[in-house]
């Protein structure tokens, strides 16, 4: 039964986006942790993971993905990637501007190996940051 539901919140993500339409997707954060890139083009360690309690909306209709922290970061999707699925993960990539007109590349992550624990990357340039997350039902 658990694999079940693993299934169809894969394919519930897979489908909405492909198809760009259907219900907005909403995750809540339980976590995020952060890493920059040093002076001589490498990454920092990522930091501690620190508390974070906020909503992740996936509207692939509007292509649009909005984090509601105390200051809401939207980003435009302006390409759908394609989707990477194997016995180890499931990614789904998403190139996209931010509400400051700076690209990034975003991608939605359950590591089916770590009892599917999800997690959203938002890689900038210079920065890095991981939310985990979880399916808001």
């Amino acid at each position: 039964m658990k694999h079940l539901k693993i299934l169809f919140l894969l394919l519930a993500i897979g489908f909405g986006i492909q198809n760009n339409y259907g219900q907005p997707i909403r995750f809540k954060t339980s976590s995020v942790s952060f890493t920059d890139k040093k002076t001589d083009d490498t990454w920092n360690d990522w930091s501690d993971f620190v508390t974070a309690n906020v909503v992740v909306t996936l509207d692939a209709k509007k292509d649009l993905i909005t984090i509601n922290s105390s200051e809401v970061q939207a980003f435009k999707i302006k390409a759908y990637g394609e989707i990477e699925d194997n016995d180890e993960v499931n990614i789904v990539p998403f190139e996209c501007v931010d509400n400051k007109f700076s690209k990034c590349k975003i991608f939605i992550i359950t590591k089916k190996k770590e009892n599917n624990r999800m997690q959203i990357y938002i890689n900038y340039n210079e920065v890095k940051f991981v939310y985990n997350i979880y399916n808001d039902k």
